[in-house]
């Protein structure tokens, strides 16, 4: 188990590494922002995740892809994304899924992705600020989203006074984790 938190952590600082060497602007986001967020106050509550999410700017995504490629990721279009898989023989779950910002994930979400700047440095990568997570996965609201949302409220990163930020649909989305985080 070890070895595959493991893999994941290096896939994530060796995807941006060579993207901020190149001056590729991006931001840390999905499960990998959720656990940096929740470590920074709960270290132990903090989930694993099996991929890694990078939020770019369409315009970026060919001098992203050629930094990636060019370090051993395998570029693919798979399900309306762009995923960079982990040398020639991977998985699907072993890749780096490309977010595009200022763009809708799925047609049906209420919102789109924020942008990059709206991240911070943390030293090791740019993660994306708590705000624009919360958002993201309020308007994704998989179950792995609520999962996540679930994991920053039990840690007090948000609360209930987080709904004024948002749309009435994704604060009721919010509202909802909150009334009934056991559903």
């Amino acid at each position: 188990m070890m070895r595959a938190v493991e893999l994941v952590r290096q896939r994530l600082l060796r995807a941006t590494a060579a993207l901020d060497a190149a001056g590729v602007l991006y931001a840390v986001a999905g499960g990998n922002a959720v656990a940096a967020w929740v470590v920074s106050v709960a270290p132990s509550a903090a989930r694993n995740t099996q991929d890694v999410d990078i939020l770019l700017r369409r315009a970026d995504l060919k001098s992203a892809a050629s930094v990636l490629c060019s370090i051993g990721f395998v570029r693919r279009h798979v399900a309306g994304m762009e995923v960079f898989l982990d040398g020639p023989d991977a998985k699907i779950r072993d890749a780096v899924y490309i977010v595009m910002a200022g763009e809708k994930i799925r047609p049906e979400h209420f919102s789109t992705a924020p942008d990059v700047t709206d991240s911070e440095n943390v030293g090791s990568f740019r993660l994306l600020s708590l705000e624009s997570l919360v958002k993201m996965k309020l308007t994704a609201f998989r179950r792995k989203d609520q999962v996540h949302l679930l994991d920053m409220i039990d840690v007090g990163l948000i609360d209930a006074s987080w709904g004024r930020r948002f749309s009435t649909e994704l604060a009721a989305r919010l509202q909802q984790l909150i009334d009934t985080p056991d559903a």
